[in-house]
């Protein structure tokens, strides 16, 4: 039985380089065999939208480039020339020490070395992220915990109203995240909410990492990424949480996203009520513009939708297709390596994706055993909407379906601030999905 995983859409701990780069002045340094920081850079930039890095990325990521000698003799000295370099020549607000499969192994005490570091009062935290640990998923989280408990600390903050803590998009992982993440900042103001993103050009970098226990709540965005953090949080300073697992696209879900928000953050009600019938208004007369064109479309029009996405995406679409669009669900793929303790969380959602409409959920991340799948499941004469990969893209021509990129790696086209969350997001997704549609008739 073969180990190995066709089409891949993740990548190894260390992945988690990324969080950090995404992070406003905050520079990682690996103490990893060399290559391991560029691979994981082009994989989850380059097939990412072809999205560069921050103040530093790519080949510029200070690493230790470990070899044999360090494999023999340790490698803890070859850090610290590391470190003492990377001090010289970067000016961070934040430094953080990633591991590899190699330091892991041989048993580096990487802790020790950075504390040296701490004592002297320089910003600087590590993670163990070999990558036999897990994805770049659990690496995501990994490095947010050495964060929370090695820069912030055992420290009370006074609470301030109104203030929360956005738990929701990988960085990179998720191709749209910069742009998603403004929307959501921007939906979150709407309501008189004030937001801490951590991640890219809508926050303030260390600054609002340093408010985290001041926030009044943490809102967890995701079907499960980020409920590990909001509970660590809850325990270290007494924050609650909300959990809301489904990404909202569209005029309904977004509507419905705010009203719980503002219900659990018990603001002005009619301020939330004011904002939502607002922006309600602008998406459905565009909607409502385009009915036509949904109902009276004289050639072939998408009859099912089936997802090869991560859930993050698969849910958010899933209720937007169905209840926005009317487009009816086919079986939908969920291509990461989700904890068992969370899959439940999903199967209940797609279950009830309306009053009378539910969804087969099937967990693979191996794209070899999905493209099979679909070529054995029967259509009966519909035409399928595959919205996935790069690697998708030859599925759906076999069948003759429509394909949409919108799932790693998306190597089909470039993603600026693009964002498909929230009332404008859903319409540039009904958008990008009837483009795709009308260009297969040119």
């Amino acid at each position: 039985m073969s180990n190995v995983v066709e089409q891949p859409r993740h990548y190894c701990a260390l992945g988690a380089q990324q969080t950090v780069v995404a992070i406003n002045k905050a520079i990682p340094i690996l103490h990893s065999g060399p290559g391991c920081g560029y691979k994981l850079f082009r994989g989850l930039s380059i097939t990412s939208g072809y999205q560069g890095g921050g103040c530093t990325g790519g080949s510029a990521i200070p690493c230790t480039n470990s070899s044999e000698r360090e494999v023999v003799f340790g490698g803890e000295d070859r850090l610290r020339e590391v470190i003492d370099g990377t001090l010289k020549v970067l000016k961070g607000d934040l430094f953080v020490v990633l591991t590899g499969c190699t330091a892991d192994i041989v048993g580096d005490d990487v802790g020790q070395v950075v504390k040296e570091y701490q004592n002297k009062g320089i910003p600087i935290v590590f993670a163990e992220t070999g990558g036999f640990k897990g994805t770049n998923y659990k690496g995501h989280e990994l490095v947010i915990e050495a964060i929370i408990d090695q820069f912030i600390g055992d420290v009370e903050g006074e609470k301030e109203k109104g203030l929360v803590n956005l738990w929701s998009v990988i960085p990179y992982q998720d191709s749209f995240w910069s742009g998603n993440l403004k929307e959501i900042k921007q939906l979150l103001e709407g309501i008189g909410l004030e937001v801490n993103t951590f991640f890219g050009p809508e926050s303030e970098g260390v600054k609002e990492w340093k408010r985290i226990p001041n926030a009044e709540f943490n809102l967890v965005l995701s079907p499960w990424v980020g409920l590990k953090t909001a509970q660590l949080l809850e325990s270290k300073y007494g924050t609650p949480y909300l959990h809301y697992p489904v990404l909202p696209i569209g005029g309904n879900e977004t509507s419905k996203f705010l009203r719980s928000v503002g219900e659990f953050a018990k603001l002005d009600k009619e301020k939330v009520e004011s904002f939502v019938q607002k922006e309600e208004r602008k998406f459905y007369y565009y909607i409502e513009r385009a009915v036509d064109f949904f109902t009276e479309f004289r050639f072939d029009i998408a009859d099912r939708f089936f997802n090869i996405n991560d859930s993050f995406y698969a849910l958010g679409v899933s209720k937007f297709l169905l209840k926005e669009l009317g487009i009816l669900p086919g079986d939908q793929y969920i291509t990461e390596d989700i904890p068992e303790e969370y899959r439940e969380i999903i199967i209940k959602e797609f279950k009830h994706l309306s009053k009378s409409i539910s969804a087969k959920v099937i967990f693979e991340i191996d794209g070899g055993k999905i493209a099979h799948m679909l070529r054995e499941y029967h259509y009966d004469g519909h035409k399928p909407l595959f919205l996935g990969s790069s690697w998708d893209i030859d599925i759906a021509n076999q069948l003759k379906g429509f394909w949409l990129n919108i799932s790693l790696p998306v190597m089909h086209r470039l993603v600026l601030d693009r964002s498909y969350v929230g009332y404008s997001g859903g319409l540039r997704l009904a958008e990008d999905i009837y483009d795709n549609i009308l260009a297969a008739y040119k």
